[in-house]
């Protein structure tokens, strides 16, 4: 018998709300701020984190440069987190973990729909895997089964992509760009989990 889809939101969302409790490194990350969606490939990626606002949470700076604005259920997203197929193929539930947090590594310590400058790949260099690596490693330790268990599921998952996707920047030309996004512009889809066991290390004689 075919196994149900995972709900993959759900999923994430648990496994966010656990790391925010149990990282301190991450204590400010809310993750019902957080847009997750599945999107298309970019060469070896598999996801990335865009900000929604800028700082303070405003939809606008200085200059007037407008932000468009997210809201899902009527709550203002400040962040779109957007997992592409390498995430999905052919992939370890160890991989897939690693991959959120390493896009929650770029959030910003104020949570305010905006990225930490200080943590991109440009600024840390070849630095970033020694600061970063730590981190997943102790969550992974302390991951619950329960939570983890999703991240290995096989088959089919539930996740939502955008039937409308919203520019990085407003423009304000008539019938061009929305400035609201709610779930009307959302759909559910199915993606296929193809998970590989994790490598064990060979047995010391």
């Amino acid at each position: 018998m075919p196994r149900a889809p995972l709900d993959l939101n759900r999923a994430i969302r648990e496994l966010l709300t656990d790391v925010s409790v149990r990282m301190h490194e991450f204590s400010h990350v809310q993750p019902e701020r957080i847009l997750v969606v599945a999107g298309e490939a970019r060469r070896a990626s598999r996801g990335s984190v865009k900000p929604l606002a800028f700082a303070g949470g405003k939809s606008r700076d200085t200059t007037g440069l407008r932000k468009p604005v997210v809201r899902l259920h009527g709550r203002r997203m400040l962040y779109c987190i957007t997992l592409r197929p390498l995430f999905f193929r052919a992939s370890t539930p160890e991989a897939r973990i690693e991959t959120l947090l390493h896009e929650l590594f770029h959030v910003s310590a104020a949570f305010d729909g905006t990225l930490d400058a200080s943590r991109r790949h440009a600024c840390i260099g070849g630095a970033f895997r020694k600061r970063f690596r730590p981190l997943v490693r102790r969550y992974l330790r302390r991951c619950p089964p329960e939570v983890r268990a999703a991240f290995a599921h096989r088959g089919p998952v539930r996740v939502l992509q955008w039937l409308e996707r919203p520019p990085a920047f407003h423009v304000p030309r008539p019938s061009k760009n929305r400035r609201r996004y709610t779930e009307e512009q959302l759909f559910v889809s199915t993606m296929e989990f193809i998970t590989k066991p994790r490598k064990r290390r060979p047995a010391v004689h």
